[in-house]
């Protein structure tokens, strides 16, 4: 066991739509997220694994939803909903994930954000600031420069954390 992970509580929160839209232009393929969590775990204690997910009104996605939950993450789901003028209303989690790791700020150690949305800099701030170890997960080439920069460690994703073919 490493040392320096003993006893580190950890919690993951997943941007499920940065994900998917990251490893399908970086490399066609999907994030095998019982990879993932295994790898970010590691020796640590997981207090809560949430993925994030954005749903159309017209895609059915009950077993994306049944293979996250099998390999223990919870699941928060939105629908976007198109509107009559062809916009797209909701789906978009930002505030949702970043409200979720506030509320976890007191229960753990490590928050590991697997995202590369620029969106989350105030977010890693703020946790930084109130003594949090902040982590990012996210595709090379998908990740804001600055993002990476704020978070205590960062790891780049890469063919290891796909789904074999």
């Amino acid at each position: 066991m490493d040392a320096y992970f003993e006893g580190q509580r950890i919690a993951i929160l997943v941007d499920t739509a940065n994900m998917y839209h990251s490893a399908k232009s970086r490399y066609q393929g999907r994030v095998d997220y019982k990879r993932l969590m295994d790898l970010i775990v590691r020796e640590r204690k997981l207090v809560r694994a949430t993925a994030f997910v954005e749903r159309s009104e017209d895609v059915e996605i009950t077993p994306f939803i049944d293979a996250l939950r099998s390999v223990g993450f919870e699941t928060r789901v939105k629908t976007m909903r198109r509107l009559a003028d062809n916009r797209v209303r909701g789906g978009d989690w930002d505030v949702g994930i970043a409200l979720h790791a506030a509320q976890l700020a007191q229960k753990v150690d490590c928050i590991a954000l697997v995202s590369g949305d620029g969106a989350f800099i105030d977010l890693v701030e703020y946790l930084n600031h109130n003594g949090l170890r902040t982590e990012v997960y996210a595709f090379e080439g998908c990740v804001s420069t600055e993002l990476t920069f704020m978070a205590d460690y960062w790891c780049s994703i890469d063919e290891q954390w796909l789904m074999d073919k």
